[in-house]
Formats: C-alpha cells, sequence, structure tokens
C-alpha cells in the first residue's frame, strides 16, 4: 500500500466502504491493531483491521463451545479482514470485551475529522492574520474557548509578534485554561512590551514607557522598581 500516515490509511478504509461478515451479514467495524505480535510474530502488517464486533454472530457465538472442547479456554474468535485483500480470518479473543479496546467507533471518527478541519481552518486564518499584521483576530482566536488547543497556542504564539499595546490589558484579564498556553501567553505580552519599549507600573498596572521614572497614571515612582 506504500508509505501512508495512519489518518491517510484509516481514511481510505472509510472511502472504500466496510464489508459484511460472511458469517452473520453485519457491516465490519474498523478495529486498530494493538502494539503486539500476532500468529507468527512478524506483526500485524496494517494498522488497522476490519472486525466484526457482533455478539450474534455464529462464528462468535459457536467459538466459545468450539475452543473450550478442543482446548479446555475460555475463548472464542471474531471475524476480521485485511483492507484491501479478500478473504476473511479468525481472531481470537479471550472475554466478551476482547479486542474493544480498540475498536474505531464513528463518531469518534467524525469528532477527530472535525477537530482536524477546525485546526486547517485556524491555522488558515492565522496564517492570513500574520501576512496582514491583523492582531485583532489573532486575539480573538486566542481568547475563543471553542477553538481547538493547537490553534490557541500558535495564536498566543503570534500575538506576540503582530499584537499591539491594547491587546496586553485583555491578556492580562483572561486565565488560560492549561499551563502551556498560560506560559505562551505570558511571553507574548513581554514580547509585545519589548517591541513597544513599555512595561506595566508595578503599582496601577498601567501600561508606562520603560524607562519611565514616575507612572503618568498613579503618579509613584517606578525608578529601579
Amino acid at each position: 500500500m506504500g508509505m501512508i500516515s495512519r489518518d491517510e490509511f484509516v481514511e481510505r478504509m472509510t472511502a472504500e466502504g466496510k464489508p459484511d461478515c460472511p458469517h452473520c451479514g453485519e457491516e465490519m467495524n474498523i478495529w486498530e491493531v494493538p502494539p503486539v505480535n500476532f500468529s507468527d510474530g512478524l506483526g500485524w502488517g496494517v494498522p488497522y483491521l476490519y472486525v466484526c464486533f457482533n455478539d450474534e454472530c455464529s462464528l462468535y457465538k459457536q467459538g466459545w463451545e468450539n475452543i473450550q472442547e478442543n482446548y479446555g479456554q475460555q475463548a472464542s474468535y471474531r471475524c476480521m479482514c485485511v483492507p484491501g485483500e479478500e478473504g476473511f480470518e479468525c481472531m481470537p479473543v479471550f472475554s466478551p470485551m476482547g479486542a474493544k479496546g480498540q475498536l474505531i467507533d464513528d463518531q469518534v471518527m467524525m469528532q477527530e475529522e472535525m477537530l482536524k478541519e477546525s485546526i486547517k481552518k485556524g491555522f488558515s486564518i492565522l496564517t492570513e492574520c500574520y501576512l496582514q499584521k491583523d492582531g485583532i483576530s489573532c486575539l480573538r482566536l486566542l481568547t475563543d474557548s471553542a477553538e481547538p488547543a493547537r490553534v490557541r497556542l500558535k495564536a498566543a504564539e503570534m500575538i506576540g509578534d503582530i499584537g499591539e499595546l491594547e491587546a496586553v490589558d485583555a491578556l492580562r484579564s483572561m486565565k488560560f485554561p492549561n499551563e502551556p498556553l498560560q506560559q505562551q501567553v505570558d511571553a507574548a505580552v513581554k514580547k509585545i512590551h519589548e517591541r513597544h519599549y513599555t512595561r506595566e507600573c508595578p503599582f496601577c498596572a498601567e501600561i508606562i514607557k520603560k524607562r519611565a521614572n514616575i507612572c503618568k497614571h498613579c503618579q509613584k515612582e517606578v525608578a529601579g522598581v
């Protein structure tokens, strides 16, 4: 199948359509292979498989009795299929919940796709913000809690390069949800001050010139403070 990413692999599987289990006729699920070897020890060969998780499947139901009678073990089979290949195989499971930890739910896939699209859109807007020196739109993305964390982190980094002094009060008035984002915002505020040769008065928090001796807002002496 060539060198493709895991995301591209599962997108291809979804586009091709899921096969039906030959034992029960139910549509099979996309299953992420675990990081352990299988069968001959050579690995699974692919990052995802099709697996039937229908508990009423004849292969699964009869497998419990078959394995108990022949091997004296509590186990059964799930029908599996390698994407892009013909034919079906059996995968052993040792409990009704066996292998379900790697089951890729359609709703989860949809949410992941939506997240990727949101990140892609956010980064596109930020690129335009940087080119146009649009600090206001950049600040809006940064302060919007509905935006993905990666977009907000990038916006925090960028606002330090293009943000005006007016952004400082907005940034100082907010508490951000995680430490890396808060640290990036603090670094951005520092960078904005460096670009404008300003700082914040240690007494009234108003913005003043970096070399000011007296705060023009509260009239207190700030030299050396």
